[in-house]
């Protein structure tokens, strides 16, 4: 496990850590800001929370008018699975860097996780070698 000293509460970092862990290959890291999860150095999952008045892009995209930390989840898509997400709307949107990422904005409540292990695993399965993801057991 690593340390990190950043502002994403534990209630969201411990549940993913353990929804990526539980992967082939995996290995947890501090990013710029937040926690990432790689494989063979490519990343799958990040968490980070963002400041509304220094990261205007994020917020106004995941709906504004927030005045407190907003936490996010970075995570990849196939082609498919992106165009749904995205024209679900919030709280889904396209990242704006990588033609198959895409952010969550995580609840300050109530979080599905169900349904982030099935992204997440989904998303580790976009990046790994074939061998590794063959060894994958999908959620259900």
């Amino acid at each position: 496990m690593v340390q990190h000293d950043d502002d994403v509460p534990d209630e969201l970092v411990e549940p993913l850590r353990e929804i990526c862990m539980g992967l082939p290959g995996v290995y947890e890291e501090q990013a710029w800001i937040g926690t990432r999860w790689r494989v063979r150095g490519r990343t799958f999952a990040h968490v980070l929370c963002i400041e509304p008045d220094h990261d205007i892009v994020y917020t106004r995209v995941a709906g504004g008018g927030r005045t407190e930390p907003l936490p996010l989840l970075t995570f990849r898509a196939p082609p498919d699975d992106l165009a749904a997400l995205v024209s679900a709307g919030p709280p889904y949107f396209k990242g704006s860097w990588g033609r198959d990422v895409v952010v969550l904005v995580l609840p300050d409540d109530d979080v599905d996780w169900t349904e982030i292990a099935e992204l997440v695993t989904e998303s580790y399965c976009v990046l790994a070698p074939k061998k590794l993801v063959a060894q994958v057991r999908r959620p259900s």
